[in-house]
Protein backbone atom coordinates (compact mmCIF):
# COMPACT_ATOMS: atom_id res chain seq x y z
CA UNK A 1 0.00 0.00 0.00
CA UNK A 2 1.53 3.29 -1.12
CA UNK A 3 1.70 6.43 1.09
CA UNK A 4 -0.76 8.17 -1.25
CA UNK A 5 -3.29 5.36 -0.77
CA UNK A 6 -2.89 5.56 3.00
CA UNK A 7 -3.47 9.34 2.91
CA UNK A 8 -6.60 8.85 0.79
CA UNK A 9 -7.95 6.31 3.25
CA UNK A 10 -7.20 8.56 6.23
CA UNK A 11 -8.91 11.51 4.54
CA UNK A 12 -11.96 9.39 3.77
CA UNK A 13 -12.11 8.19 7.37
CA UNK A 14 -11.93 11.79 8.62
CA UNK A 15 -14.77 12.81 6.29
CA UNK A 16 -16.88 9.83 7.35
CA UNK A 17 -16.37 10.74 11.01
CA UNK A 18 -17.36 14.34 10.29
CA UNK A 19 -20.54 13.17 8.52
CA UNK A 20 -21.44 10.96 11.47
CA UNK A 21 -20.81 13.75 13.98
CA UNK A 22 -22.80 16.18 11.85
CA UNK A 23 -25.72 13.76 11.59
CA UNK A 24 -25.74 13.38 15.37
CA UNK A 25 -26.09 17.13 15.75
CA UNK A 26 -28.62 17.79 12.99
CA UNK A 27 -30.78 14.82 13.93
CA UNK A 28 -31.06 16.08 17.46
CA UNK A 29 -29.12 13.18 19.05
CA UNK A 30 -27.37 15.60 21.34
CA UNK A 31 -29.07 14.77 24.60
CA UNK A 32 -26.59 14.63 27.45
CA UNK A 33 -25.38 11.28 28.67
CA UNK A 34 -27.40 9.89 31.59
CA UNK A 35 -26.52 11.59 34.83
CA UNK A 36 -24.30 9.46 37.02
CA UNK A 37 -21.55 10.00 39.57
CA UNK A 38 -19.05 12.62 38.46
CA UNK A 39 -15.76 11.37 37.08
CA UNK A 40 -13.30 11.01 39.94
CA UNK A 41 -10.89 13.96 40.27
CA UNK A 42 -12.02 15.32 36.90
CA UNK A 43 -13.38 18.69 35.86
CA UNK A 44 -15.84 17.03 33.46
CA UNK A 45 -19.13 15.69 34.73
CA UNK A 46 -21.82 13.74 32.85
CA UNK A 47 -24.48 16.16 31.68
CA UNK A 48 -22.06 19.03 31.00
CA UNK A 49 -22.41 20.83 27.68
CA UNK A 50 -20.57 18.75 25.10
CA UNK A 51 -20.86 15.42 26.93
CA UNK A 52 -23.38 14.11 24.43
CA UNK A 53 -24.25 10.62 23.29
CA UNK A 54 -22.79 8.22 22.40
CA UNK A 55 -19.45 9.08 24.04
CA UNK A 56 -20.59 11.08 27.05
CA UNK A 57 -17.51 12.02 29.08
CA UNK A 58 -14.66 11.39 26.64
CA UNK A 59 -11.24 11.96 28.17
CA UNK A 60 -9.09 8.93 27.20
CA UNK A 61 -5.83 10.71 28.07
CA UNK A 62 -7.16 11.74 31.50
CA UNK A 63 -6.22 15.35 30.81
CA UNK A 64 -8.97 16.65 33.04
CA UNK A 65 -7.73 14.54 35.90
CA UNK A 66 -4.18 15.80 35.47
CA UNK A 67 -5.07 19.45 34.79
CA UNK A 68 -8.67 20.06 35.91
CA UNK A 69 -8.00 23.78 36.18
CA UNK A 70 -7.54 24.03 32.41
CA UNK A 71 -10.99 22.70 31.57
CA UNK A 72 -12.51 26.16 31.23
CA UNK A 73 -9.76 27.23 28.82
CA UNK A 74 -10.11 24.02 26.79
CA UNK A 75 -13.84 24.67 26.44
CA UNK A 76 -13.27 28.20 25.17
CA UNK A 77 -10.67 27.01 22.67
CA UNK A 78 -12.83 24.15 21.39
CA UNK A 79 -15.82 26.43 20.82
CA UNK A 80 -13.69 29.04 19.08
CA UNK A 81 -11.99 26.50 16.81
CA UNK A 82 -15.33 24.86 16.05
CA UNK A 83 -16.82 28.15 14.92
CA UNK A 84 -13.80 28.91 12.74
CA UNK A 85 -13.98 25.41 11.23
CA UNK A 86 -17.69 25.81 10.46
CA UNK A 87 -16.95 29.07 8.63
CA UNK A 88 -14.05 27.45 6.78
CA UNK A 89 -16.23 24.52 5.71
CA UNK A 90 -18.93 26.90 4.53
CA UNK A 91 -16.28 28.81 2.58
CA UNK A 92 -15.30 25.66 0.70
CA UNK A 93 -18.87 24.91 -0.36
CA UNK A 94 -19.74 28.51 -1.32
CA UNK A 95 -16.58 29.32 -3.28
CA UNK A 96 -16.56 25.85 -4.79
CA UNK A 97 -20.03 26.54 -6.18
CA UNK A 98 -18.67 29.66 -7.88
CA UNK A 99 -19.92 32.36 -5.50
CA UNK A 100 -17.23 34.95 -4.74
CA UNK A 101 -17.07 38.61 -3.71
CA UNK A 102 -17.11 41.13 -6.60
CA UNK A 103 -14.33 43.62 -7.10
CA UNK A 104 -10.68 43.59 -6.07
CA UNK A 105 -9.05 41.80 -3.17
CA UNK A 106 -5.79 43.73 -3.60
CA UNK A 107 -4.89 46.79 -5.67
CA UNK A 108 -1.22 46.60 -4.68
CA UNK A 109 -0.58 43.24 -6.30
CA UNK A 110 0.85 43.15 -9.79
CA UNK A 111 -1.40 42.69 -11.56
CA UNK A 112 -4.18 43.74 -9.14
CA UNK A 113 -5.89 40.69 -7.63
CA UNK A 114 -9.64 40.21 -7.93
CA UNK A 115 -11.65 37.96 -5.61
CA UNK A 116 -12.66 35.88 -8.62
CA UNK A 117 -8.95 35.26 -9.32
CA UNK A 118 -8.48 33.52 -5.98
CA UNK A 119 -9.01 29.76 -6.33
CA UNK A 120 -11.73 28.20 -4.22
CA UNK A 121 -10.91 25.69 -1.56
CA UNK A 122 -8.44 25.69 1.31
CA UNK A 123 -4.77 25.44 0.38
CA UNK A 124 -5.06 27.09 -3.05
CA UNK A 125 -6.84 30.16 -1.67
CA UNK A 126 -4.26 30.45 1.11
CA UNK A 127 -1.40 30.35 -1.39
CA UNK A 128 -3.00 32.90 -3.73
CA UNK A 129 -3.68 35.56 -1.09
CA UNK A 130 -0.83 38.09 -0.68
CA UNK A 131 1.12 37.96 2.57
CA UNK A 132 0.01 41.51 3.40
CA UNK A 133 -3.59 40.33 3.09
CA UNK A 134 -3.00 37.52 5.57
CA UNK A 135 -1.34 39.97 7.95
CA UNK A 136 -4.44 42.18 7.82
CA UNK A 137 -6.75 39.23 8.43
CA UNK A 138 -4.73 38.03 11.42
CA UNK A 139 -4.57 41.57 12.85
CA UNK A 140 -8.33 42.16 12.52
CA UNK A 141 -9.21 38.77 14.04
CA UNK A 142 -6.79 39.35 16.93
CA UNK A 143 -8.27 42.79 17.63
CA UNK A 144 -11.83 41.45 17.59
CA UNK A 145 -10.88 38.46 19.73
CA UNK A 146 -9.38 40.71 22.38
CA UNK A 147 -11.90 43.56 22.30
CA UNK A 148 -15.40 43.27 20.85
CA UNK A 149 -15.60 39.48 21.17
CA UNK A 150 -13.34 38.99 24.17
CA UNK A 151 -14.32 36.16 26.49
CA UNK A 152 -15.69 37.50 29.78
CA UNK A 153 -14.66 35.11 32.58
CA UNK A 154 -18.00 35.83 34.27
CA UNK A 155 -19.92 34.49 31.26
CA UNK A 156 -20.29 30.94 30.02
CA UNK A 157 -17.58 29.60 27.65
CA UNK A 158 -18.30 30.77 24.13
CA UNK A 159 -20.60 33.60 25.19
CA UNK A 160 -18.59 36.38 23.57
CA UNK A 161 -21.43 38.47 22.15
CA UNK A 162 -21.65 40.50 25.35
CA UNK A 163 -24.54 42.94 25.17
CA UNK A 164 -24.80 42.77 21.39
CA UNK A 165 -28.26 41.84 20.02
CA UNK A 166 -27.74 38.10 19.62
CA UNK A 167 -29.99 35.06 19.85
CA UNK A 168 -30.75 34.33 23.50
CA UNK A 169 -32.71 31.39 24.88
CA UNK A 170 -34.66 31.85 28.09
CA UNK A 171 -35.66 28.19 28.36
CA UNK A 172 -32.70 26.31 29.95
CA UNK A 173 -33.59 23.09 28.12
CA UNK A 174 -33.69 24.80 24.73
CA UNK A 175 -30.44 26.62 25.48
CA UNK A 176 -28.70 23.40 26.49
CA UNK A 177 -29.96 21.69 23.33
CA UNK A 178 -28.71 24.53 21.08
CA UNK A 179 -25.30 24.67 22.79
CA UNK A 180 -24.84 20.93 22.36
CA UNK A 181 -25.75 21.21 18.68
CA UNK A 182 -23.18 23.96 18.21
CA UNK A 183 -20.51 21.92 19.98
CA UNK A 184 -21.18 18.83 17.84
CA UNK A 185 -21.37 20.79 14.60
CA UNK A 186 -18.07 22.45 15.47
CA UNK A 187 -16.43 19.09 16.08
CA UNK A 188 -17.80 17.74 12.79
CA UNK A 189 -16.53 20.83 10.96
CA UNK A 190 -13.04 20.50 12.47
CA UNK A 191 -12.83 16.92 11.24
CA UNK A 192 -14.38 17.86 7.90
CA UNK A 193 -12.03 20.74 7.10
CA UNK A 194 -9.02 18.55 7.91
CA UNK A 195 -10.33 15.97 5.45
CA UNK A 196 -10.86 18.67 2.80
CA UNK A 197 -7.33 20.01 3.25
CA UNK A 198 -5.90 16.49 2.95
CA UNK A 199 -7.85 15.76 -0.23
CA UNK A 200 -6.91 19.12 -1.75
CA UNK A 201 -3.24 18.46 -1.01
CA UNK A 202 -3.44 15.06 -2.72
CA UNK A 203 -5.79 15.81 -5.62
CA UNK A 204 -6.26 19.57 -5.87
CA UNK A 205 -9.94 19.04 -5.05
CA UNK A 206 -11.05 19.40 -1.41
CA UNK A 207 -14.36 17.67 -2.18
CA UNK A 208 -12.84 14.75 -4.06
CA UNK A 209 -14.37 12.76 -5.73
CA UNK A 210 -17.20 15.30 -6.17
CA UNK A 211 -16.94 17.91 -8.92
CA UNK A 212 -15.68 21.26 -7.75
CA UNK A 213 -15.42 24.93 -8.80
CA UNK A 214 -17.31 25.09 -12.11
CA UNK A 215 -15.34 26.37 -15.07
CA UNK A 216 -16.80 29.63 -16.41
Amino acid sequence: MTPETICFLLADVVKMISVVLGSLAFNGLVTPAPTRAAVSMSAISPGDIGTTRPLGVFDPLKLMEKNPGKYRRFQEIEIKHGRIAMLATLHVFITGAGYKWPGYCSYLSFPPLKFEDIPAGTLASWAALPQAGWAQIVAVVAILDNSLFAQDPNREPGDVAGDLPWVRYDDPKVKEYKLNIERNNGRAAMMGIIGMMTHEYLTGNPLYPLSYEPVV
